[in-house]
């Protein structure tokens, strides 16, 4: 597969990961939009939201967040989830970004 996050997931790409389980990883936006801004991704691979097959993955997913937040001493963060190009996915393997160190204004984009 040619997926990016899948490389990074699978340590066939160098990345510092903040966190990682057998079924999580999280690491540092290359292209952060705010002084914290990091990716939560599930190992396995799911092109979106729309594909999660079970509700353990998702919660998973959003199990860790306030883990990791927690040791980086982030009370106060977004989370946002894009699926499909128009909604600004880019990179299609289901990914959350968590962001923090600013203020965000509503509504979103």
């Amino acid at each position: 597969m040619d997926c990016i996050f899948c490389k990074i997931a699978g340590k066939e790409i160098s990345s510092s990961l903040i966190y990682e389980d057998e079924n999580v990883v999280a690491f540092n936006d290359l292209n952060p939009q705010a002084p914290v801004h990091f990716l939560v991704i599930p190992k396995k691979h799911y092109s979106s939201l729309n594909e999660i097959d079970s509700k353990e993955v998702f919660a998973q997913i959003f199990s860790v967040i306030p883990e990791i937040t927690k040791k980086l001493g982030i009370k106060e963060y977004r989370t946002v989830v894009n699926t499909g190009a128009s909604a600004g996915q880019t990179v299609f393997h289901i990914h959350v970004h968590v962001m923090s160190g600013r203020n965000f204004t509503w509504p979103a984009g």
